[in-house]
């Protein structure tokens, strides 16, 4: 019975160990594939043809405001808006609730903040994820092109995602600030490259696609009020 015992704890030590070693090994993979593509905001002032500015939803305040991660993102995109990187923004977020509307708010930050017109935000109310957010960019706001704008450590993700889908996608980090809680967010990001290296494998298909609302046209499709 020892015997036994003894064969199943080494057999299980040398799962969990593959285990940890192809994690490992996907984390690393996915952050050196992309960080070649993370750029400051004056790079991505040079590049062309651009069809649009992404920002990442986050969560949103009772009142409505941006919370302070979701507004340094806006806060971003709005300087990239202005050194004329794209006259166009995609904005992605959850909006699967009646009560609860990311994207909604996003614009309305933008508009206030900058003099960008409602025909040129394009929401995204199905960007429940990262992977969802480049999948439907690609399949249903037919992006060809993007810089992707969330936190740095979420930037990786984000811009792997959006090349494994098909996009020539950059990304320009919102902010180097150590948010609290940052190493929970760091380990579930760890946990969410490790996902989304798979979903992009299988392709998984996202919770809704639904009709074409190319950013190459006008946003009013996109907009529910």
């Amino acid at each position: 019975m020892k015997k036994i015992i003894k064969k199943v704890i080494l057999w299980l030590s040398i799962l969990a160990a593959v285990g940890i070693a192809v994690f490992s090994a996907v984390n690393i993979y996915v952050i050196s594939y992309t960080s070649k593509y993370i750029i400051t905001a004056e790079e991505a002032s040079s590049l062309e043809d651009v069809d649009c500015i992404t920002v990442l939803g986050a969560h949103v305040k009772n009142d409505g405001n941006p919370s302070y991660m979701l507004e340094s993102r806006l806060d971003t995109a709005i300087e990239l808006y202005n050194k004329d990187v794209s006259n166009k923004m995609l904005m992605s977020g959850d909006h699967g609730r009646k009560n609860y509307d990311e994207v909604n708010n996003m614009m309305d930050y933008a508009l206030r903040e900058c003099d960008i017109t409602k025909e040129n935000v394009f929401l995204d109310h199905a960007g429940f994820s990262t992977y969802e957010t480049a999948y439907r960019a690609k399949y249903i706001f037919k992006v060809e092109k993007s810089v992707f704008v969330t936190q740095k450590y979420h930037l990786y993700r984000a811009v792997y995602n959006a090349r494994r889908q098909g996009i020539e996608a950059y990304g320009v980090a919102s902010d180097d600030y150590e948010w609290p809680g940052m190493y929970y967010y760091k380990f579930r990001e760890s946990l969410a490259i490790f996902k989304d290296f798979w979903y992009n494998l299988f392709n998984v298909k996202p919770t809704y696609l639904g009709e074409a609302i190319p950013v190459s046209g006008t946003s009013e499709l996109s907009h529910d009020r």
